[in-house]
């Protein structure tokens, strides 16, 4: 089946002639009657390079580059790499504040979380960027603390960004209100591990129940049966979850919960340590701890060190989220992957799919992209954990 493209002169014609023809003009130089001072095949550039000159060194049309560059359906893969060798012989760069004039777009995607646990902020950003790079949508950054408490305020935040779309991480996946505020506002919303609503916007989900379960099965496999359990900030749906499947593995096993061992953090590292504490305060002492994310368990392995004990010879702690913090950690914490930043880099891209998509009515209608992606978790067992002291 041959490949067509667009040609200067808008007719159709085989990629075998007119892609292979623009390959040839970039080996052997500019084509006859091509201004020199815009080619840059080892001479310097003297004036900012056009999109028509990338459409006349890479033989095809203007809207055949305006695709190739913004990575849009209907080019060819021949075509496509030859645009963007063009552009990079003529150091072209697209003008984003003209596209936005033009369409009536930012190109702005709006990433907004609470969690202030610095190495899941970390993941999210980059699985976001790595997303974007090269692609014609910048991302911006929105921190936002208490949105259980204030999702109006959140949601009208959102609406001054001036956003073509957002990723929400928890806990305003949430928020029904600010889930009702996106769709009467018509902007449209990836939520990265929601536990309701399954049916709005673009979901990305992890089975954190599961995942629950199967960290706190991994202890109790173990022979632990005096566990400390360290909770998340329970306005994060996550921390009921995760609860919940410590539960499903505990009744699995036939052990009994110890209320007295539960206590609630926040996700953060100081938090951690404090709760921790009273942990280590009980009488008996528990001989491991589960925490609901690593930045609470690395805190709980300083609190053990700081009594005097050692992990994982007198106490096993186990975190959640596998995120950097677990890996630098001494020793390093056994817990669950959450790909953070794959789920990021998914959303950014199931929601740059709902943006580019064509309304040829002004409506979504069929709407060529997948609403909902379902990421696995994985056990990752470590140096932490170890069978209780004898």
């Amino acid at each position: 089946m041959t490949t067509f493209t667009v040609a200067p002169d808008n007719v159709y014609c085989g990629a075998s002639t007119q892609v292979k023809r623009g390959a040839s003009q970039l080996a052997q130089g500019p084509p006859p009657g091509y201004p020199i001072s815009t080619f840059s095949g080892g001479a310097a550039i003297s004036k900012r390079s056009t999109i028509i000159d990338v459409a006349n060194l890479a033989g095809v049309s203007i809207k055949t580059v305006s695709r190739a560059l913004n990575d849009a359906p209907h080019v060819s893969a021949e075509a496509r790499e030859r645009v963007k060798a063009a552009a990079a012989t003529l150091d072209y760069h697209p003008n984003i504040a003209a596209q936005s004039l033009i369409a009536r777009r930012s190109f702005l995607i709006g990433l907004t979380y609470e969690r202030p646990s610095p190495s899941y902020v970390v993941e999210l950003q980059n699985g976001a960027l790595a997303r974007l790079e090269e692609s014609r949508y910048r991302l911006v950054v929105l921190p936002f603390r208490n949105v259980a408490d204030r999702p109006a305020e959140l949601g009208r935040l959102l609406m001054r960004a001036g956003l073509d779309g957002v990723v929400l991480a928890p806990p305003a996946c949430d928020q029904d209100e600010l889930l009702a505020m996106l769709d009467k506002h018509r902007l449209p919303y990836a939520r990265i591990t929601p536990h309701s609503a399954m049916d709005r916007g673009i979901v990305l989900a992890m089975d954190e129940v599961a995942a629950g379960e199967a960290v706190a099965a991994h202890l109790l496999e173990l022979g632990h049966t005096r566990i400390g359990i360290v909770l998340g900030d329970p306005s994060h749906a996550a921390s009921a979850a995760r609860m919940e499947g410590y539960r499903r593995a505990f009744a699995e096993a036939k052990v009994v919960i110890d209320d007295r061992l539960i206590v609630t953090g926040d996700f953060t590292y100081d938090v951690g340590y404090k709760v921790a504490e009273r942990l280590l305060c009980q009488t008996p002492q528990p001989t491991a701890i589960l925490a609901q994310n690593d930045d609470m368990a690395v805190a709980a392995m300083a609190a053990v060190r700081d009594c005097g004990l050692s992990v994982p010879h007198d106490i096993s702690i186990a975190g959640f989220d596998d995120s950097e913090v677990a890996r630098t950690a001494w020793p390093q914490l056994t817990t669950v992957r959450q790909p953070v930043m794959q789920m990021s880099w998914d959303a950014t891209d199931r929601l740059i799919g709902w943006l580019d998509a064509d309304r040829k009515d002004g409506s979504e209608g069929e709407i060529a992209f997948a609403r909902r992606g379902n990421h696995p978790h994985a056990l990752v067992v470590r140096a932490s954990t170890a069978p209780p002291k004898v």
